[in-house]
């Protein structure tokens, strides 16, 4: 692969999902749920073993920049630059910014959008996915990572196979997307294998 990724982490969210636990001043990304490190930290310690990649861009609210940059500090992380949000406006605003700010840096950027709240155990099944993106992105697509889904979540957004791409068996494109489908709905989508979770990634 001739082009190398900007990873971008958004960190603004939240979590209010997880409160009382989650709280507007110290949301889930920031906490240790899952081992002795929070997300924010777990997701970038993923990055530096995939090839090709840039430091972070992180994208954070700004009543978090105290608390995202003394984890940078005890985690040794130095990130390419910090975005800064006045108010948190969800995903869509943050990944303008994103692309914006990391084109006007380099120009052929393949640009990574991560959430900074995902747990991923799995780290070289991620390192594989988000390289094959990679390479479907200096071919011009747009890709969007899904999860094989093991039950009939409601919280979580759906995305429709459609087509495969070229000779590849795991990549398609999206025939549409479902958000937060009702129990019911959720249960079909389960039951017909042609659906996915939409990771967001």
């Amino acid at each position: 692969m001739s082009l190398r990724i900007t990873p971008v982490v958004l960190s603004g969210g939240s979590g209010t999902r997880l409160w009382p636990l989650s709280r507007s001043q110290h949301p889930k990304q920031f906490l240790n749920l899952v081992g002795r490190e929070s997300l924010f930290v777990q997701t970038l310690k993923r990055l530096p073993s995939i090839p090709n990649i840039e430091s972070p861009t992180i994208i954070c609210n700004n009543d978090h920049r105290f608390l995202v940059a003394e984890q940078l500090r005890l985690s040794n992380i130095s990130p390419k630059v910090i975005i800064l949000e006045p108010n948190g406006r969800n995903t869509a605003p943050a990944a303008a910014i994103a692309c914006l700010k990391s084109l006007e840096m380099s120009p052929s950027a393949i640009i990574a959008l991560l959430p900074s709240d995902h747990h991923l155990p799995e780290k070289e099944i991620f390192q594989k996915a988000l390289m094959a993106a990679a390479e479907l992105a200096e071919d011009g697509y747009i890709v969007t990572l899904g999860v094989k889904p093991d039950r009939p979540e409601t919280g979580y957004g759906y995305i429709e196979k459609g087509d495969a791409i070229g000779y590849t068996k795991t990549a398609f494109r999206v025939n549409k997307f479902i958000e937060k489908p009702s129990e019911q709905t959720a249960k079909r989508l389960l039951d017909s294998e042609n659906y996915l979770w939409n990771s967001g990634i």
